[in-house]
């Protein structure tokens, strides 16, 4: 199946697909915010989160919140200096401890509150953050963050939150470092009685006010990434699943705009067709006891944890194109597979430092491919990813700078997903690839990582020394080219444009026969009858003949 799509167009929409916000985008001088907003500092070390109540109330009409963030954690070595954070213009009005109110002192984002209480080792110990102001307004959520105000075509109001790489401290304080999740939370959120609030985890309950606003409770019993936090407000209608998964029952919900209910029904049914293919290839769900939801926003999408955001206009491929030009980019929707994805590759598995993001993106980029396999086939499968090619760019490595919030290059999706693609021809056993993917969503389930831990484990699980493999195509730019000449019926064949000691054997065709070779650095010479031969494509390499 082709799908004529153009390159130009190709580009223009991947370049939009790129979801964090303020990221992807080159910076090579840092500040003293990048550091605090980046580093494990002494302000933060020393607690670990265990809870958080996120009670705020929203105001449509002025745009603004108000509302507090009670912080529990454990000590874990005495100190007596905290680092929150909250991003400008919204201000801190006062931090209370035991019912007395802290001193803070103000360095940008970051806030340092001084603690009067002992801070003795193994406590658990609480304070409450009182904040408001009008928090920043997003302009094209969700790549630049923050609150989307917007209404449905019924004049109604539209409200919801995208804060990836931004930082959840956009719209709420908190310790805004990915390396430290906080292990459950409660999320009270205050809205005017005609409109609804969808967050994530389970509604425990809604409350209505003598003010004519109504509070909803949300409560998030597993580990959560403070960026995977939100609130969707609008007219929502609400209907529900129950999904047989591999752990048992699971509650699948869907939060739509009313005027979309019907439409809703229908092109939702990716959702359980994502689960019943994800299950498949990485594991159980990672949230059963919070369940799965889709909740309709007015952008594009994000993979908020059990509460999975959609704005693809209910379009199969994204915004109704094929970003693989294959064809099989429109047997789904783009936005349910890829953003659902990530409840196993970000949510479950979450990177420490900013700068791995490769962690999340290219395994769930890997993840859109691995649907189509599952339903179509795996020839349709590969078709998809290597189609996707198209879109590399190669003008940075994948991996970003550490410590200063700055991931890599925008081709940790599509570059990452074929590296991924060509690490399973390697691995020449496609159910112990299938168990790789599943052990690492088992091993790590529920933790934050960095990317050695998990070339580590893929090395050990698969037998092969994959040191060089991620070098080459995380750290480099370069595409590994295999440079050959034949001349009297001998093979020569050498890898260029390599990492040092880079030799990844490769599957080529030589006289309609498929077999591996073995390059390296080094000229090797082999004895063949025919006038050429093909790389296989499962390879994302070069070919350079002489």
């Amino acid at each position: 199946m082709k799908n004529a799509f153009p390159l130009f167009a190709f580009i223009f929409l991947f370049s939009f697909t790129i979801k964090g916000q303020e990221l992807l985008t080159e910076k090579n001088n840092f500040t003293h915010q990048d550091t605090l907003r980046g580093t494990i500092t002494p302000e933060r070390e020393w607690w670990d989160l265990t809870y958080y109540h996120l009670d705020v109330k929203i105001a449509p009409e002025t745009k603004s919140i108000s509302g507090k963030n009670t912080i529990q954690y454990t000590v874990l070595k005495p100190y007596s200096v905290m680092q929150v954070d909250l991003q400008e213009p919204l201000i801190i009005t006062k931090v209370v401890q035991n019912g007395e109110e802290l001193q803070v002192r103000h360095d940008g984002n970051a806030h340092f509150i001084t603690l009067i209480a002992e801070q003795e080792k193994g406590s658990i110990q609480s304070v409450d953050v009182y904040y408001e102001g009008k928090p920043k307004e997003a302009i094209r959520a969700p790549w630049d963050g923050g609150f989307s105000w917007k209404e449905d075509k019924n004049g109604i109001p539209f409200i919801a939150t995208s804060c990836q790489g931004l930082g959840a401290s956009v719209w709420w304080p908190n310790k805004d470092h990915m390396y430290d999740e906080v292990d459950s939370m409660l999320i009270s959120v205050n809205v005017p009685k005609n409109l609804t609030n969808v967050s994530n985890g389970r509604l425990r309950s809604i409350e209505k006010q003598s003010d004519n606003t109504v509070t909803s409770h949300w409560f998030v019993s597993n580990p959560i990434n403070n960026y995977g936090v939100n609130v969707n407000i609008g007219d929502y209608v609400h209907f529900s699943e129950v999904y047989e998964g591999e752990n048992g029952p699971l509650d699948m919900d869907y939060y739509v705009l009313r005027d979309n209910l019907v439409r809703a029904k229908n092109h939702f049914k990716d959702a359980p067709r994502m689960m019943k293919a994800f299950e498949h290839w990485f594991g159980p769900y990672p949230f059963y006891e919070d369940g799965f939801k889709l909740v309709e926003v007015p952008y594009l999408g994000m993979e908020h944890q059990s509460s999975v955001t959609y704005g693809n206009q209910y379009k199969n491929g994204y915004l109704g194109n094929d970003l693989s030009g294959t064809g099989w980019g429109l047997k789904f929707d783009f936005i349910i597979i890829h953003e659902s994805g990530h409840e196993w590759f970000a949510n479950n598995i979450t990177y420490k430092d900013i700068a791995d993001m490769w962690i999340h993106e290219s395994f769930t980029n890997y993840s859109e491919n691995l649907f189509v396999e599952y339903y179509y086939g795996k020839e349709a499968g590969a078709e998809y990813v290597i189609g996707t090619r198209k879109g590399i760019r190669n003008d940075r490595p994948i991996i970003g700078y550490y410590n200063v919030n700055k991931e890599g290059s925008g081709d940790m999706y599509i570059k990452g997903g074929n590296m991924l693609h060509t690490l399973r021809q390697l691995i020449e056993d496609d159910e112990k690839w299938r168990q790789i993917l599943r052990g690492l969503n088992k091993t790590f389930y529920h933790q934050t990582v960095t990317t050695q831990q998990i070339e580590d484990y893929i090395s050990q699980q698969s037998g092969i020394d994959l040191t060089e493999f991620f070098n080459q195509y995380l750290r480099d730019t370069r595409v590994p080219t295999l440079e050959y000449s034949i001349e009297n019926n001998e093979l020569k064949y050498r890898w260029i444009n390599i990492v040092e000691k880079f030799d990844m054997p490769i599957q080529v065709t030589i006289d309609e026969k498929e077999q591996w070779i073995f390059p390296n650095a080094e000229w090797k010479t082999m004895a063949i009858e025919g006038e050429d031969i093909v790389v296989d494509p499962d390879f994302y390499v070069d070919t350079l003949k002489l």
